[in-house]
């Protein structure tokens, strides 16, 4: 097995025994990453040099003493929002080329502490806003399963990357599935952490609205549970309970004829039902504000009319979406790409009155400890989105149309951000047609996080989880051969 096939844990192993220097091990990535990044536009800064130089350090290191760090040596990327000493921070907007980040982000701190090398920084739409990987200053970043296909975001740019074997982990961030449904789409783990589990502390741009804070979790995309469940261990405020499935119970959503799902969904959830029925207790049900959960999930993030954000599109902050939008749609002029300018004129048009906001602040404390009590011993067992990767703007058109189609097709991802819950997605399958991954996810309470990964791990043992993408190898070695020619 390659070394850009192994997870984070092997690769620690690996170097802390000396059966492989964390050197060859970085080289090996950066060769990957060179070879990926043409086709693919995950990866938009690198820090190659430095990071040749702290696997020399590593080695040097370990030549004369014990590994100290759960991720000794093990090279890693990130997604661009979170600060790094040295690189830019830019949310894909051009004017913030002009400084350098003088120190690290919270999480990128502790993954540094435990012997992480950071390789680089991976792609996002505009200030995160946005569920398909686009910008006006990086440009698309591309599915490697099918390069006519969306990545996802706003961690799309991580998740091809980690699909590709560009890292042996990486880390994103979700306020609206934005790593569960890259993750999805590209057939990796992908973890997002509860209400407040994991600071936010050093990223772009900061979340400072309270209710939409509260939807924000950070947390891997990676090649195994196991290595989500360790970089949550390094990265939470929180310690997760100890408990055995034996005591949980699987619940199935009901199925709604408003909220479609594509038939091998349907079916892959079946099997699990099928698979798990005589180990662990199952039932089909919605958890409680189930059908309210997309609508809360735009209210909340339109709860400002999108202004914090507009304020950011430009450095003056004088910039307006809907002259934005125009400039771009009509000129191609603008620097700010029309799918945040969209989205900011949506979340003007959607923005709460005063009384719709305090309904929503009473559903939301009316909520909570019901919803915690429903979840302290059950495990959600839900799809992440209706199809496999959609063609490289269909997923924007569904999410943010004037329509309100959001209703029939965010319920799934929503309920896990507007509840602030903790949300593993695993690979349970592939589409027959297209060989596109098809993911799942599990949801439950904060504290329950050790059982999301036991489930995981048990998901990843009879349906096969993650596996580079071979399709994709092919890929490349087709345009090499073509280059011959």
């Amino acid at each position: 097995m390659s070394l850009v096939d192994l997870d984070a844990v092997s690769l620690s192993k690996k170097i802390a025994s000396r059966e492989v220097s964390s050197s060859q091990v970085v080289k090996t990535y950066i060769d990957q990453l060179k070879s990926i990044n043409p086709t693919l536009n995950c990866l938009v800064e690198d820090r190659f040099d430095k990071a040749l130089e702290e696997a020399k350090l590593a080695d040097y290191t370990l030549a004369t003493k014990k590994a100290e760090g759960r991720l000794f040596g093990v090279p890693i990327s990130v997604k661009e929002c979170f600060h790094v000493e040295g690189m830019y921070t830019t949310g894909g907007l051009s004017y913030r080329t002009t400084h350098r980040e003088k120190q690290d982000a919270h999480v990128v701190k502790r993954l540094k502490d435990e012997g992480a090398i950071i390789l680089g920084k991976s792609n996002t739409p505009q200030l995160c806003f946005c569920q398909e990987t686009d910008n006006k200053h990086y440009g698309r970043t591309n599915n490697p399963w099918d390069i006519t296909r969306t990545a996802g975001g706003s961690s799309g740019g991580e998740a091809s990357l980690i699909a590709a074997g560009g890292a042996a982990v990486g880390i994103g961030s979700d306020i609206g599935g934005s790593i569960r449904i890259p993750a999805h789409f590209n057939g990796v783990i992908g973890f997002k952490s509860g209400n407040r589990q994991v600071s936010h502390e050093g990223t772009f741009p900061f979340v400072h609205i309270r209710e939409q804070e509260r939807m924000l979790g950070i947390g891997a995309i990676s090649k195994s549970v196991r290595d989500a469940r360790l970089i949550n261990q390094i990265i939470s405020d929180e310690r997760s309970e100890t408990s055995s499935l034996d005591e949980f119970k699987l619940v199935f959503p009901t199925p709604h004829h408003r909220i479609p799902i594509n038939r091998e969904t349907f079916q892959l959830l079946s099997s699990i039902r099928d698979t798990f029925t005589e180990e662990i207790d199952t039932e089909q049900n919605n958890p409680p504000f189930f059908n309210e959960a997309a609508l809360l999930w735009q209210q909340i993030m339109s709860i400002d009319g999108g202004a914090s954000l507009a304020k950011l599109m430009s450095e003056d902050g004088s910039a307006v979406p809907i002259a934005e939008y125009m400039k771009e749609k009509f000129f191609k002029t603008s620097s700010v790409h029309s799918y945040l300018s969209w989205a900011l004129i949506g979340a003007k048009l959607f923005k709460p009155n005063r009384k719709q906001t305090d309904n929503i602040i009473m559903m939301i404390t009316r909520g909570e400890d019901l919803i915690q009590e429903y979840l302290d011993r059950r495990i959600l067992v839900l799809p992440v989105y209706h199809t496999p990767a959609p063609l490289h703007g269909e997923l924007y058109q569904e999410i943010f149309s004037i329509r309100r189609t959001f209703l029939n097709y965010m319920p799934y991802v929503a309920y896990a951000n507007v509840w602030g819950l903790p949300s593993l997605v695993v690979p349970i399958g592939t589409s027959k047609e297209e060989g596109l991954p098809i993911g799942v996810q599990l949801v439950s309470r904060n504290g329950n996080e050790e059982a999301l990964f036991q489930m995981g791990e048990k998901l990843e043992e009879k349906f096969g989880g993650y596996r580079r993408c071979d399709a994709f190898d092919q890929h490349l070695n087709e345009e090499a051969e073509a280059e011959l020619v």
